[in-house]
């Protein structure tokens, strides 16, 4: 596949050549619309068509820039794409070895050519859901001794049903989104065709057929169709065309067509070819009225075709997309823990979805416990019999998998730690350093043994320890403490104990999130009183996003970017003891208090909620810090 040279990325390129600074470049670049074209941008954006009729040298670059727009920049590998042939490639293709590596070979012609060529081009997908799916089971049979048949579970489910009705679809592939969920709500779905159908109308297009369908389905719209015939093949779906087999359904059926000229007729309205469209008009309609059918029912027939033609989607793809999503649903019915469980695992590298997953897991009523030294193994595993999940201790930042691995190992072999001074005199390894050892401590993984500011303390003497306990096991030295002392009996200086608050922000830096508690806790009844929750936030019916509202909670992320006219915006995420919200800062709040707008800062905000595109997002009009006594 090649990269090609887009407006923004062009404007850096020749800048460069130039050797003009980066910030000029930056600047000019940024001026330009995600998707416009350089000559667009001149038309239609006026702060840019200024800049290049004032500026000599934004007028040089731009005048190149357009030159070189859409030109192939480099060459680059397609995720997934494979090249099959009958024969070895190097008798039809040129090959060549992509940069990063000497191990893979990609072909020389892109896929077009490869196609033109009568080679078959696959792309093979990876989906972590099926990871998911086997972990989970893995978990199952593991703690339970269920050998679980995931093929085999009944598609009538009442309980998975229930887990769409209500829209608990956060970690069910496909249907996870907000408007996804919005539209699971309304529709109340109780047979595996409508997760089918669901999956094939969300998408651009089809998506203004979803209130349709739900009217329908619920019989507060009647099912009509031109033509008798038609309902047999419209029934499953409320009467709406949502499958291309549908339509290729249709041309057989009433028109006489074979599926070769049914296929025909579904590629000639996918890529609109005028002529080509013109032709199959007329065999469809003269087919049908071989069948007896009207001619201007006929016509009709084909005037309602064309534009659900032209969104329909492939039914097998959608059916194959509903089998996962109904199995992942199934597994969070009957085993959310250990679901939930895989699901955290399999994003154990993505803090914000982590935190996200981790909110779902509780709601649900599952509890996540830290890491603990005695309990946690390297990922997220379950608690057997309470219900509960325990943090990894590869969650936390700056340990590293060697740690982790001795850890595991050593207790497998000599059973649980006793004591800190037990932990650090049994593990002998080099990753075991002042690093490793500080973020296990914050973390929290050994509450059970002291207070974890008395451990940092002495921390330089228990690595000491651990130390002295390596060499005396490779047999290069006699112990120091004697022969009526050990490790185990060492004390510890006393020190000031670290406040809650300490504790609270050494877990959200080291595992991302704040685990054991949050630090809203003590203004639970401040943002009770004060504040909107934001869990129930939604915009009232009618009001068109003019309802403010105020929201309360800590600033967890705060992500700037500098509008064309060079003036910073943000992006926060605002997180309070129900969910957590986007909110949007436009550059005139941000000038009259800058110094509020920064992580873990705790604040009401008031202003009101935006829906754009289905999601929801929480637009600021002031703010106010609560500081704390």
């Amino acid at each position: 596949t090649f990269g090609t040279m887009a407006a923004r990325a062009v404007i850096r390129d020749v800048g460069r050549a130039f050797g003009y600074e980066y910030s000029y470049c930056d600047r000019v670049a940024k001026m330009i619309p995600f998707g416009f074209s350089l000559d667009d941008t001149v038309k239609k954006v006026s702060e840019f068509k200024e800049l290049y009729e004032s500026d000599d040298r934004a007028k040089r670059l731009v005048d190149l820039a357009k030159k070189l727009e859409g030109v192939a920049r480099h060459a680059s590998t397609h995720a997934c794409g494979v090249v099959i042939a009958s024969e070895s490639l190097d008798n039809l293709v040129p090959l060549q070895h992509p940069s990063q590596t000497e191990t893979t070979i990609v072909t020389q012609y892109e896929m077009h050519s490869i196609e033109d060529l009568g080679l078959l081009k696959m792309d093979f997908l990876g989906l972590k859901n099926l990871s998911i799916i086997e972990d989970t089971l893995r978990r199952i049979y593991a703690i339970h001794g269920n050998n679980v048949d995931i093929e085999s579970i009944p598609l009538n489910d009442k309980k998975v049903y229930k887990i769409f009705q209500d829209a608990s679809t956060v970690g069910v592939f496909q249907t996870e989104s907000e408007g996804m969920r919005r539209y699971l709500r309304e529709l109340k779905p109780t047979e595996f065709e409508d997760i089918i159908a669901m999956i094939a109308l969300y998408r651009p297009g089809p998506m203004e057929l979803i209130p349709e369908y739900i009217a329908r389905k619920h019989k507060k719209k009647t099912v009509e169709y031109i033509h008798p015939k038609l309902k047999p093949i419209l029934e499953n779906t409320q009467g709406i065309g949502i499958y291309q087999e549908q339509l290729m359904k249709i041309a057989q059926e009433l028109a006489g067509f074979t599926l070769a000229q049914a296929d025909m007729l579904r590629k000639a309205i996918g890529k609109k070819i005028k002529s080509l469209l013109l032709e199959q008009q007329e065999k469809l309609v003269q087919g049908m009225a071989k069948n007896g059918i009207d001619k201007k029912v006929a016509n009709k027939i084909w005037e309602w075709i064309l534009p659900f033609a032209r969104y329909g989607f492939n039914r097998s793809h959608s059916a194959a997309y509903a089998i996962i999503a109904y199995q992942t649903a199934w597994l969070k019915a009957h085993y959310p823990v250990e679901f939930m469980s895989a699901m955290l695992t399999s994003e154990r590298n993505d803090i914000e979805r982590i935190a996200f997953l981790i909110e779902e897991t509780r709601k649900m009523g599952i509890e996540v416990l830290p890491p603990d030294i005695n309990e946690s193994f390297s990922f997220f595993s379950v608690v057997p019999d309470k219900h509960q999940i325990r943090f990894g201790l590869l969650g936390i930042k700056n340990v590293g998998e060697g740690i982790v691995q001795a850890i595991i190992q050593e207790r497998k072999e000599n059973g649980p730690f006793q004591s800190i001074q037990d932990f650090v005199s049994r593990i002998h390894t080099k990753d075991l350093n002042k690093k490793s050892f500080e973020s296990l401590v914050r973390a929290g993984v050994f509450d059970q043994f002291g207070e974890r500011n008395s451990m940092l303390h002495n921390m330089e003497r228990l690595l000491e320890i651990a130390r002295e306990s390596g060499r005396i096991s490779n047999g290069t030295q006699q112990s120091l403490f004697g022969a009526t002392s050990s490790p185990a009996a060492i004390k510890l200086e006393s020190t000031k104990p670290a406040s809650e608050k300490e504790r609270l922000l050494w877990e959200k830096e080291l595992l991302g999130l704040y685990v054991s508690s949050h630090p809203l806790q003590h203004i639970r009844n401040i943002l009770e009183k004060r504040t909107f929750p934001i869990a129930k936030l939604a915009p009232p019916q009618g009001s068109n996003g003019r309802t403010r509202f105020r929201i309360g909670g800590i600033i967890a992320s705060a992500k700037k970017i500098i509008t064309r006219t060079g003036k910073p915006m943000l992006f926060m995420g605002l997180e309070d003891l129900t969910d957590k919200i986007e909110v949007v800062v436009f550059p005139s709040l941000i000038e009259t208090n800058p110094a509020v707008f920064q992580e873990n800062k705790i604040v009401l905000i008031g202003g009101r909620i935006d829906m754009r595109n289905g999601e929801r997002k929480f637009i600021a009009e002031e703010i106010e810090e609560i500081v704390e006594s």
